[in-house]
């Protein structure tokens, strides 16, 4: 079995229709989450996003990979040395 890693996936996003997606896969890969928070920064019309992990590697980055598929979203991940 892969080693686990904790990791914070960090999401802007630019399109407001894709927030249905989006939270499907983060109920989709729940069990790995720890924690996550989100702000709406209405002046800029985006919403910020900052997720908490301890998953393997392989994992986070599946769902890196579907989140950044999102039209009008970006994501990126770090993660721990440990």
């Amino acid at each position: 079995m892969e080693e686990k890693r904790i990791a914070v996936l960090s999401v802007i996003v630019e399109n407001r229709d894709e927030a249905e997606k989006l939270n499907a896969y983060l109920s989709e890969f729940g069990e790995y989450i720890v924690g996550r928070m989100g702000i709406p920064y209405r002046e800029k019309h985006v919403s910020v996003l900052c997720v908490v992990l301890d998953a393997p590697v392989s994992v986070v980055n599946a769902l890196t990979g579907r989140i950044g598929s999102l039209n009008g979203a970006t994501a990126k991940t770090l993660f721990s040395k440990f």
